[in-house]
């Protein structure tokens, strides 16, 4: 009996210790922790974290293809989808910890980004970013404001035939009783001076960096250098990160051999207007652009 006890005894000092949580094949992982900083992290080193940069629109204007672009620099963990938390009251009444929910795992020294073009336009969201984080960088992307409006109408259009909901001619969105609709959503959002001067009311022009949305279409590596200068990361984007696709007739990535493109819903080809019409437009955002251009110190190649 007491050979019997002995064996157990020595058996239960050999045995290692069971794990108190599951281990897969990448080591052990536990529930996120939350800390009063702002970060969640992980037991294997990754962190959520509130971000320090935040793309803030424009819709339209080109925010899928920076988050992604910029998604090639190893010093950047991307959000993968839209957000929405500064601009929907579901979302916002949440808290940060919610938010901070959303945010991907990302390595220490990882600087974290989210997109949500709708921010721009959206009157509350600059005050409460602010209150969330005042240095926080933010990346606007804006595009010549009569493509922006021809590109808003595709999308809203193609969404419609996919539900087999009707749709109005885009003549009919455009102009009323001879005249620009200025009901027309799509013409408020690009009416960028508007809504830049409520972000100045909470953030220097420092803190914000205008890419421009048609050069980045063009030539994406040369505005790409300029958001890494801007957000301080050391270069590492290159031209090589990019080629040309010609059946999707725009820049796709490359990445570590990986080569990817934007969905098929990106650069579809906008529907014909009248030259007399496109005239209107042109006339119409003459004089916003202009007031744009003062606030931001810089002009744009726009029509």
């Amino acid at each position: 009996m007491a050979a019997v006890l002995l064996g157990l005894l020595l058996f239960a000092m050999q045995s290692p210790p069971l794990p108190s949580w599951p281990v897969s094949d990448g080591g052990p992982s536990s529930p996120p922790a939350a800390a009063d900083n702002g970060t969640a992290g992980h037991a294997n080193g990754t962190l959520q974290q509130l971000p320090q940069i935040i793309i803030i629109g424009v819709r339209k204007g080109g925010t899928r293809a920076l988050i992604e672009m910029l998604s090639l620099h190893s010093a950047v963990a991307a959000a993968q989808n839209e957000v929405h938390f500064f601009d929907w009251e579901s979302h916002f009444q949440r808290g940060l910890p919610w938010y901070l929910s959303q945010m991907p795992y990302a390595l220490p020294h990882q600087l974290t980004v989210e997109k949500t073009p709708a921010y721009f336009t959206a009157g509350k969201v600059p005050r409460r970013i602010h209150q969330m984080n005042p240095d926080v960088k933010l990346l606007l992307i804006l595009r010549d404001p009569t493509e922006r409006v021809l590109s808003d109408y595709t999308q809203v259009f193609y969404n419609r035939l996919q539900k087999h909901k009707r749709y109005q001619p885009i003549e009919s969105v455009l102009v009323k009783d001879g005249d620009i609709n200025l009901g027309y959503k799509a013409l408020n959002r690009s009416l960028y001076y508007l809504h830049m001067q409520n972000w100045l009311q909470y953030f220097p022009l420092d803190n914000i960096h205008v890419v421009d949305g048609d050069q980045l279409i063009r030539d994406p590596f040369p505005e790409m250098r300029k958001v890494e200068r801007f957000l301080k990361l050391e270069p590492q984007i290159n031209a090589s990160n990019f080629y040309f696709n010609k059946t999707k007739g725009f820049y796709c990535l490359r990445d570590h051999g990986r080569e990817r493109c934007l969905h098929d819903s990106k650069g579809r080809a906008h529907p014909h207007v009248a030259p007399a019409i496109l005239q209107k437009l042109y006339q119409f955002f003459h004089e916003p652009n202009k007031k744009f251009f003062e606030l931001v110190g810089r002009t744009f190649d726009w029509k």
